[in-house]
């Protein structure tokens, strides 16, 4: 995967969104700078210049109808997995696509899609990932860096081609129907707080706190909990989170 480094940008999911016409996927855009990174719901991502990972890859699927949407989002979050246990991280994936160790967040994903004929026509994939930076000013509850986990400090340029050829071959995968249904069952197993107990959630529309476990992630993203009376709910991104 061609690799484009940028000394400062606005953020790079930005920069792939004014240059479409011009990039040739598969093809990662880092940034050793990012003045305005995005993150979910329309927060700003914090990241000291220079100490972390922030890039974004721009990718054509060959064939991924827009109901397996979701299958891009497990893929990513388990190259990111995978990419952490190659450092000795033992990570897990936040529903939807936050990466976890322990209860700390060490990277967050965000993810564009273009949907054009009945199919994904490219995506957006935004991915930070918190590497060398040991002190976080943000009022982001809980962030931790690969440096504050194993004490090393790492070069950023290795990563980043490490990682950009883990990513190109777990994007490549997604594009066989039955190879996403292995990623589903992967994506299960490396799920945060997927163990069976019950955790406190609360409803985004009632601001209601309950008590719950994950019963079932769907293919296509929607989460389905199991209440302590037996009872089952069922939401979308955004519609409930953990506490």
């Amino acid at each position: 995967m061609k690799i484009i480094h940028l000394e400062e940008v606005d953020s790079t999911n930005a920069y792939i969104m004014r240059n479409v016409g011009e990039l040739e996927a598969p093809v990662m855009v880092s940034a050793y700078l990012q003045t305005a990174g995005q993150g979910q719901r329309g927060n700003s991502w914090e990241a000291e210049p220079g100490k972390n990972l922030t890039f974004s890859i721009f990718y054509r699927p060959v064939s991924l109808p827009p109901m397996a949407q979701f299958s891009m989002s497990e893929a990513v979050a388990l190259a990111v997995v995978d990419f952490l246990g190659a450092h000795g991280i033992e990570a897990k994936v936040k529903w939807p696509n936050d990466i976890y160790v322990g209860d700390n967040k060490i990277c967050g994903i965000l993810i564009r899609h273009s949907v054009m004929g009945g199919s994904v026509s490219y995506s957006v994939i935004g991915v930070g990932i918190d590497v060398n930076q040991t002190m976080f000013l943000s009022d982001a509850p809980n962030p931790i860096s690969m440096r504050q986990i194993t004490g090393k400090n790492y070069d950023l340029l290795l990563l980043e081609e490490e990682m950009a050829a883990i990513m190109e071959r777990s994007l490549e995968c997604i594009n066989d129907p039955d190879f996403r249904i292995k990623l589903h069952d992967e994506f299960m197993k490396n799920l945060w707080r997927g163990d069976g107990r019950e955790y406190a959630f609360v409803d985004a529309a009632t601001g209601e706190t309950f008590m719950a476990r994950i019963e079932s992630i769907a293919s296509h993203g929607p989460i389905t909990l199991r209440l302590l009376d037996g009872s089952e709910r069922t939401y979308a991104f955004k519609e409930v989170s953990f506490l």
